[in-house]
């Protein structure tokens, strides 16, 4: 019998779904994508005649009927994730109810969105001496958030920070931000819909970003990134110093 096939889209540009991800589309019979975050231009590399289905509109009990009637009849089944499913991808209930079918599944990461906002600054999260962690996180709202994962006891750490699904309410993610520890100067940047071709950069710190993003009218679909790592200030790391000896180079 086949099996589910769930598979990270990338974080926008369609060239940026890996190879096995292209690969599994490309034979699917069944296509479920999640509409409202995943780019349609990936649909193309989809066979005729393939059946798509945008989750966008769908519960979770109708998304599982079409992956059960997939399967029953013998079709090819993916399920079109955005970014990569392991951050914010609501695929644990999906898979629990798999599993309760007797349907097997199988899963092909993808490049998360917080990974596509790197890249398009530029930057890397984990400059030596300045910031080694990242805390990937983000603000309740409809969803709850533990109160032990609050955006004021991370901020705490003053270390980099990749905040989802919070910047149509900016100034109060700054406000807990300062109140957790990041001073007021701390760069911050917002990625509006990152690696897709409207991609939009907004920078600045935490006294200036509201604003700022405010005036590029950006209220959903963008992360906030916040931390020193944005900042002048860098150490170079100790990998290619040629006093630095391991054991591939003495």
């Amino acid at each position: 019998m086949n099996k589910v096939h769930f598979v990270g889209a990338g974080p926008g540009d369609k060239d940026l779904i890996t190879l096995k991800g292209y690969k599994l589309l490309s034979e699917a019979d069944v296509v479920i994508y999640a509409g409202s975050l995943v780019n349609p231009a990936l649909l193309e590399y989809c066979k005729e005649g393939c059946e798509i289905h945008n989750s966008a509109s769908m519960d979770l009990n109708q998304i599982i009927s079409v992956m059960e009637d997939g399967i029953k009849n013998n079709k090819k089944v993916v399920r079109l994730q955005t970014g990569d499913f392991s951050i914010y991808g609501s695929i644990r209930e999906q898979v629990e109810e798999l599993s309760n079918l007797n349907i097997e599944y199988d899963c092909t990461p993808g490049v998360s969105s917080f990974l596509g906002a790197a890249s398009a600054l530029g930057v890397e999260y984990t400059v030596p001496e300045i910031s080694q962690s990242v805390v990937i996180t983000r603000m309740e709202g409809r969803t709850p958030v533990p109160e032990k994962e609050s955006i004021e006891s991370f901020a705490k750490h003053q270390t980099s920070m990749a905040i989802f699904l919070s910047v149509h309410d900016i100034e109060k993610v700054v406000k807990r931000l300062h109140e957790g520890g990041y001073p007021m100067d701390t760069p911050i940047a917002v990625v509006y819909k990152a690696t897709w071709p409207e991609e939009k950069i907004v920078k600045g710190t935490l006294k200036t970003i509201a604003k700022k993003v405010k005036e590029n009218e950006i209220s959903k679909t963008a992360l906030i990134l916040v931390g020193k790592f944005l900042g002048e200030e860098y150490k170079n790391s100790k990998l290619y110093d040629k006093g630095f000896k391991h054991e591939y180079r003495k």
